[in-house]
């Protein structure tokens, strides 16, 4: 993480409110330029923060490091004989969040942060928030999955989906900072949260959008994974004041099966949305089209009309989310939150259709979990009376228990399904896809009558086109916006937006991009 040398602070004034304990070593005037938690990345007058990692431990690159430039480091183990200040700490990832803040003057607590969590929705509710601060004159920021909005800059947060390394999401706030922001709205991961990366960003209103089966080869359990989502809102609590006000709402749906538990350890003020009857802020006089949705949003002495050109229940919950975490947490209007909604036209890679002049529907999404699959595949079969047909796979080195679980979702709800490759990763393509058949097979699924293993995805993606008949919908799921695939430990340039439109150019006879290459192309 690069700086401008004459922004250096020292270690007395990083660690000067450093909320956790110091086991050994004294901070003392050394000047850092920066923080670095990748040895093969550090630059002169940086201090390397040394983690344990799943497979390496950054305590045995700590030679490397200074040899690289470190004016100092950290870590959680006892060391001694240094040529550098080392200081040792009970939790040297924990550490890393706030040492992060410090250094870059706890923009945190100049903004007011809003939080969103969950399995399925984040990023589309981060998106609905940002639109109705936008739409009620707020000078606002997004740090998502996808990108990081700053004024007119918008950013690349990574190939994958996850919420940025702690010096990354700091340096973002005070980017915001700097640029005069007064407001940003952050999506937070379970592993963001396990990893303590956004645990320094003094969070003022939370909110959850659902908490279903996922990452549970991350967390062991569902209990664990919802804990580490809750977290969130445990961490208003210590949400230092500020001088704009911290209203330390937490925002819950009370559809969800996460309410329960959540009603109960969320500290402070909440409140909750839904269509259920006891919700806070319901949505009544529900219409679906394949233009949109339009509903009332209804609470407590208003009662507004929302429309938004997102499709299907899901978007409903999610509208309803961003809508309460404003009215209730921000007090902004209902009729303003309302106009917010209805200016966010869509989101990348999130049910976007990819049109060229064909005879039916083709769509990218990114659900990736069997509910996400179950509610996208709910949602277009009441847009249309023709075949549903569904292309996706499964991660390598994740969940193995949503394989058969998203293959039964679609042999149950879809008319075609095609298996295929989704980040193997180093695990066999082939096992996987036998997994996921076991899946399809055990709900009445006929392998090449209704479902199909096609390992390349390019290919899988031109099987499910050249299928297609007219009025039919074709939908790749699970890579959504992302823009590689993981085969082996390479990430492989991929775009389910450029593959579906090179599929359907082959299709239509017309102009269009390339198939992207997978190394499962010379395996056909």
């Amino acid at each position: 993480m690069n700086t401008d040398p004459a922004n250096s602070v020292t270690l007395a004034t990083i660690f000067g409110q450093f909320p956790l304990k110091v086991l050994a070593g004294e901070p003392g005037d050394t000047r850092i330029t920066g923080i670095a938690m990748d040895n093969r990345l550090v630059q002169p007058g940086e201090l390397f923060v040394a983690m344990k990692g799943g497979s390496a431990d950054g305590h045995d690159f700590i030679p490397d490091a200074i040899q690289r430039g470190a004016a100092a480091v950290v870590g959680d183990k006892a060391l001694s004989c240094l040529s550098v200040p080392y200081t040792q700490v009970e939790n040297s990832r924990q550490a890393l969040t706030w040492l992060a803040a410090a250094f870059y003057g706890n923009p945190g607590r100049k903004l007011t942060v809003i939080g969103v969590t969950g399995t399925d929705g984040k990023t589309t509710t981060c998106n609905l928030l940002y639109q109705i601060l936008l739409a009620a004159g707020l000078e606002a920021g997004l740090i998502s999955t996808v990108n990081a909005v700053i004024g007119d800059e918008v950013l690349d947060t990574g190939f994958h989906v996850t919420t940025p390394d702690a010096p990354d999401v700091q340096r973002y706030l005070a980017r915001m900072v700097a640029a005069g922001l007064t407001h940003v709205v952050l999506e937070t991961t379970s592993h963001g949260w396990a990893q303590y990366r956004v645990d320094a960003c003094e969070f003022d209103v939370g909110v959850v959008t659902n908490i279903t089966h996922e990452h549970l080869d991350q967390h062991g359990s569902y209990e664990n994974y919802r804990a580490a989502k809750a977290r969130l809102f445990q961490s208003l609590e210590k949400t230092l004041s500020k001088p704009q006000g911290n209203p330390r709402m937490s925002v819950l749906n009370r559809d969800d099966s996460s309410y329960e538990t959540l009603s109960r350890i969320a500290p402070g003020p909440q409140v909750c949305y839904g269509l259920d009857v006891a919700a806070d802020i319901q949505a009544d006089s529900v219409k679906y089209s394949p233009q949109g949705i339009h509903f009332d949003a209804v609470g407590q002495g208003f009662r507004v009309p929302v429309t938004s050109p997102l499709v299907g229940e899901y978007n409903v919950s999610n509208c309803l989310a961003a809508l309460t975490a404003a009215v209730r947490g921000l007090g902004i209007s209902p009729e303003i939150a309302a106009r917010g909604i209805a200016a966010m036209t869509g989101i990348p890679g999130r049910m976007e259709r990819i049109g060229l002049g064909q005879p039916f529907s083709a769509i990218v999404d990114f659900a990736h979990t069997p509910n996400a699959l179950r509610v996208a595949i709910e949602t277009v079969r009441k847009m249309t009376d023709k075949q549903v047909i569904v292309i996706f796979g499964s991660a390598g080195l994740r969940d193995k228990e949503k394989r058969r679980m998203m293959a039964e979702v679609a042999a149950e709800l879809a008319d075609v399904s095609i298996l295929t490759a989704e980040d193997p990763r180093t695990e066999s393509l082939n096992g996987i896809l036998e997994e996921m058949a076991v899946g399809a097979r055990a709900k009445g699924g006929e392998e090449e009558k209704t479902f199909w293993r096609v390992p390349d995805r390019g290919e899988a993606i031109r099987f499910g086109v050249r299928l297609a008949q007219p009025g039919d919908i074709v939908m790749a799921f699970g890579k959504g916006h992302e823009q590689s695939m993981c085969f082996g430990t390479t990430e492989f340039p991929w775009d389910d937006r450029t593959a579906m439109r090179a599929a359907l150019s082959e299709f239509m006879g017309v102009t269009g991009p390339q198939m992207p290459y997978l190394p499962t192309q010379e395996e056909k």
